[in-house]
């Protein structure tokens, strides 16, 4: 009986878990949690835009694999060229790498900070020690699995997750008014905030989502005739995209805005927290926060094997040996920042920032893809959607400017 429901409730998420497990990691945790502790619900306008558009581009680019049955890399390779392809593959390889070495030293501070009480130094667990734990466990599973395993373990992290955000949420639960005003687009007058502004969008619209989107339709197998399917996978998907968002960010900017504090690194979270929801609510915060670095740092395991594979046209081999060293150097890249140091939340918002970078030039290419006739045949884009696809792509421009400028004022 129980089997039977949980089959039912993966069939209704389909590939959509693994977006919002990718999306929700530590990268929007601690954006969001940012740019709440220092503008409230000011910026509630481009999440919410993020996501509508984020639902467009998915249903996008799961309906041309379901249509043409390729993957969006090896596509683009065959039409307009290696040399474009290979820029798109080495900048999401590149960014997503270094978003790795963020996400485990975000999960494992914050548990260090959790665990300072539990020890009799007070000095918490290792980082060291729980980078290479969390990362064994999430290889060892990697090894043992398949897609569909995948995705089971996918969803585990993610119910856990969106419990742990939205139980805080309710603790802090900010001003409704502040909410709605937050609706009303407008950017603070201060550099920091094109940065949050850009990261907001790149965590939320980053380019990676839509071609792991590509390669996970194939995956599932969906067709022409799944559409329908499709659509609604891609609308549950971004739906927990922006409500988790929005949790993340009305915790803080219910506690931390309101008392004109602000989120530094990946602790001030929670040790600005503690004072207004006590320990248990932290207890919870934490468990959220370790589900979605593991949510997020599991798919990025995955995405070095799936992305040459859908670069070369081939379907991915997890178990070839290349393929578990290229998975197992992510988990040694991980170790980078608990040994040497570093400030893992610059290190997120940056990379987050960056990736907004490729986003136009790929989605600028699936768009051009849509209105092929020779591949899309009946399906090519309606006149509607392409007016969509249009401002979308101008948007992404502009938050990639957005980002350099944001960038280069924080250096």
């Amino acid at each position: 009986m129980f089997k039977n429901k949980w089959n039912r409730f993966l069939a209704v998420l389909g590939p959509g878990v693994f977006l919002v497990g990718y999306n929700i990691g530590t990268g929007s945790l601690t954006t969001m949690a940012a740019t709440g502790a220092a503008y409230g619900m000011t910026l509630v306008w481009p999440l919410a835009i993020s996501c509508v558009f984020t639902y467009v581009l998915i249903v996008a680019f799961g309906r041309y694999t379901a249509i043409t049955g390729k993957t969006s890399l090896s596509s683009f390779k065959t039409h307009f060229g290696k040399g474009i392809t290979l820029f798109v593959l080495v900048s999401l390889i590149a960014s997503e790498y270094v978003s790795s070495m963020g996400v485990m030293a975000i999960v494992t501070q914050s548990v260090q900070e959790w665990s300072r009480p539990l020890t009799r130094s007070g000095e918490g667990f290792d980082p060291i020690w729980l980078t290479i734990i969390f990362g064994g466990l999430l290889y060892v599973l990697f090894l043992n699995g398949k897609y569909s395993f995948f995705e089971k373990i996918l969803v585990i992290f993610v119910s856990v997750m969106g419990l742990s955000f939205l139980i805080t949420s309710f603790m802090v639960i900010p001003d409704p008014g502040e909410v709605i005003r937050g609706l009303v687009p407008r950017i603070p007058n201060e550099s920091n905030a094109a940065l949050l502004l850009a990261g907001m969008v790149g965590t939320t619209m980053g380019a990676v989502l839509y071609v792991i989107r590509s390669i996970l339709v194939q995956e599932k197998g969906w067709t022409a005739d799944h559409l329908s399917e499709e659509k609604r996978d891609a609308f549950i998907s971004a739906v927990l995209m922006f409500v988790l968002s929005f949790a993340i960010m009305a915790s803080a900017a219910g506690t931390l805005y309101v008392q004109g504090r602000t989120v530094e690194n990946a602790i001030d979270m929670m040790r600005l927290l503690e004072p207004f929801a006590g320990r248990f609510a932290i207890s919870i915060f934490v468990a959220g926060i370790v589900s979605a670095g593991l949510s997020s740092f599991f798919p990025i395991m995955l995405l070095g094997p799936w992305l040459l594979a859908d670069y070369k046209g081939e379907k991915a081999d997890m178990h070839s040996l290349p393929n578990r060293l290229l998975v197992l150097s992510v988990v040694l890249i991980s170790l980078v920042v608990p040994i040497f140091g570093g400030r893992p939340v610059s290190i997120m918002l940056v990379s987050q920032a960056l990736i907004t970078v490729a986003t136009p030039v790929i989605l600028i290419l699936m768009w051009r893809l849509l209105n092929k006739k020779e591949v899309m045949g009946a399906h090519t884009s309606s006149r509607g959607h392409n007016v969509l696809m249009s401002v979308i792509i101008l948007f992404a421009i502009s938050m990639a400017i957005t980002g350099i400028v944001g960038i280069a004022g924080s250096l």
